[in-house]
């Protein structure tokens, strides 16, 4: 008797385990069949890019750049919307809670996508809460200074910011932001502290440095080059390991006597986690058609933008990328005491 009721109690499960299986099939195919339908009406209606910085900055002109291309290539309007704050965690935050169905997506840099999970209580996971679509140029970064400051080139900065320690004002994007990091590493390089003024985004910051409201800006090349080709600002030196093209008469840091000096702002576009592949696909592949476009190149090139090799370009690449840059940066940024303010 107990053998006959062993072997129905197997039986049994045998079948419930057979209709669980099924039904997850069932829904895995449903998920899935869901997911290549959203993607081949995408776009149905207009996207929305978020610049997680003020409008005006190189995060917003590249977005703005880019977003004119996608419209025409996906048929669909682009919209641009600036949501600043915490250096960009506030915008970022959004996309991150937005519905993952490719109609929200996050722009950003190294400051909001890297620095900031080593910076903020963020209540999102920078790797897992976000999918990337596509890396995009980069930004070496110049050390500006409002046009009367009294150093004509780096090594004069330098030796005033040590007569002078913590006398200098520095704009930044907010704390952790490319501006900041930018600026700490240079403080501790000159060995002289500098007292550092957030914004809510570099173009506000510029406004202030043009005015002489504050001293000196580790800006991104693309947001300060139009500033110094008006001789509205002075250039002392690029953070990269060789010249812009757009400004060859800007000596790089290495050249200033500042050989520590090298760091770049590079870019990307991500999307909400679970956005279904065949969308990031579609919008993978209209970034990558804008970067190619002649008027897009030229229009970057003049802001000191370099676009990443073709090989780099791709979702996996980004995220292999982003993660690279978190396990460099993140220990460096904590040793350097950068905390939200």
């Amino acid at each position: 008797m107990k053998a006959i009721f062993g072997m129905r109690a197997n039986v049994l499960a045998s079948i419930i385990s057979s209709v669980s299986a099924l039904a997850t099939g069932i829904l895995t195919a449903s998920v899935l069949a869901q997911g290549t339908a959203a993607a081949q009406t995408y776009p149905a209606r207009p996207i929305t890019i978020i610049v997680p910085f003020a409008a005006g900055g190189p995060t917003d002109v590249l977005a703005r750049v880019l977003g004119d291309h996608i419209r025409a290539d996906l048929g669909q309007p682009v919209l641009i919307e600036n949501v600043t704050g915490a250096g960009g965690s506030i915008g970022v935050g959004r996309v991150a809670a937005a519905a993952p169905d490719g109609y929200t997506i996050s722009a950003g840099h190294f400051g909001t996508h890297v620095a900031n999970g080593a910076i903020y209580p963020l209540k999102y996971d920078l790797e897992r809460d976000l999918d990337p679509v596509a890396r995009l140029p980069s930004n070496p970064m110049l050390v500006v200074t409002r046009r009367d400051f009294p150093a004509a080139n780096l090594g004069e900065l330098v030796a005033w910011l040590k007569v002078n320690p913590g006398k200098a004002t520095a704009g930044t994007a907010g704390a952790g932001s490319g501006a900041h990091i930018g600026g700490a590493f240079l403080a501790n390089l000159a060995g002289a502290p500098l007292q550092f003024v957030p914004y809510r985004g570099t173009a506000p910051a510029m406004q202030d440095l043009v005015s002489g409201q504050i001293d000196l800006i580790v800006d991104q090349a693309a947001n300060a080059l139009p500033q110094v080709r008006q001789g509205s600002i002075k250039a002392l030196a690029v953070t990269a390991a060789a010249r812009l093209a757009a400004a060859p008469q800007i000596p790089t840091a290495v050249e200033a006597g500042l050989p520590g000096l090298q760091m770049e702002l590079w870019n990307g576009l991500w999307v909400p986690h679970g956005t279904p592949s065949g969308i990031v696909v579609k919008l993978n592949g209209a970034v990558v058609k804008a970067l190619a476009d002649p008027a897009v190149r030229d229009r970057l090139a003049t802001l000191g933008l370099e676009g990443p090799p073709a090989d780099q370009r791709s979702p996996q690449a980004l995220r292999a990328f982003q993660k690279s840059e978190i396990e460099k940066w993140w220990p460096i940024i904590k040793a350097a005491h950068i905390t939200a303010e």
